[in-house]
């Protein structure tokens, strides 16, 4: 019998964090899996699908602290691949909107190893839903934009610049902290009533939502103590949130 070992390769997407938002097909995967590596924002209760023997590495990186650096964890996809078989990469959200997946896909395939996709669902569509605000609404947003908070200089993207000037529904991803230097750049467009929603840990048990306009958000933020990971939405669909007016209302009351 041979002892060769088929290299193969599943990039899943995991979902917003609730585990029951990511897709059976991911599920499967995790099944089969003979290594996973994870990221910071997967929720670990996912490793519950993984078979016992399954090697299981943490590869998250958080607030700038890197368990292993994006080059360090394409050569360990290849190198576990290698030398276990199925690995499945498991990355928070979906994997193709700002999680570097195909990156990492690129790697593997430099080396010929078979590659697959298994999508998530993403937070930036997800994670306002469930907190009642949906992206698009007929009559208020024809379209939405989904920008990163963090280039890979640790940059606000300059995308933001064009996306204020329109009537888009803007989400923010890793963005909580420039979240003053967002709120500057709407204010230049004199959108400083503009409604914005800040929502930490989405989908989970721990959700928290806080709720203010452009020239209210970042006192909101403090008094709410709100911190990463969290979802900035920007729009008037936020209005669309039930607690919205009554929020706004008792905060200008409090301000005044």
């Amino acid at each position: 019998m041979s002892n060769y070992i088929y290299p193969k390769i599943t990039l899943v997407g995991a979902g917003p964090g609730d585990i029951e938002l990511i897709t059976l097909k991911g599920i499967n995967a995790l099944k089969t899996a003979d290594v996973v590596l994870f990221d910071a924002l997967v929720n670990k209760e996912l490793l519950q699908y993984v078979p016992k023997d399954a090697v299981k590495i943490y590869v998250g990186k958080r607030n700038h602290q890197h368990t292993y650096t994006q080059e360090q964890i394409n050569t360990l996809i290849v190198d576990m691949a290698y030398t276990y078989g199925h690995v499945v990469r498991l990355k928070g959200g979906d994997s193709f909107v700002f999680g570097r997946g195909q990156e990492e896909l690129n790697y593997a395939n430099a080396f010929n190893i078979e590659t697959s996709v298994v999508p998530g669902i993403s937070s930036s569509i997800s994670v306002p839903a469930l907190a009642g605000i949906p992206v698009t609404h007929r009559g208020v947003s024809e379209s939405f934009w989904v920008i990163t908070g963090t280039t890979k200089d640790n940059q606000l993207s300059q995308d933001i610049l064009l996306a204020a000037k329109t009537n888009a529904t803007v989400v923010v991803l890793m963005g909580l902290g420039k979240l003053k230097e967002i709120t500057e750049i709407f204010n230049k467009e004199g959108k400083s009533d503009t409604a914005i929603a800040l929502i930490q840990d989405g989908s989970l048990p721990t959700q928290k939502i806080a709720l203010g306009t452009i020239e209210t958000i970042v006192d909101v933020a403090n008094d709410n103590n709100i911190k990463a990971p969290a979802v900035i939405v920007i729009g008037e669909v936020v209005k669309q949130n039930t607690n919205f007016e009554s929020i706004l209302s008792n905060y200008q009351f409090l301000s005044n």
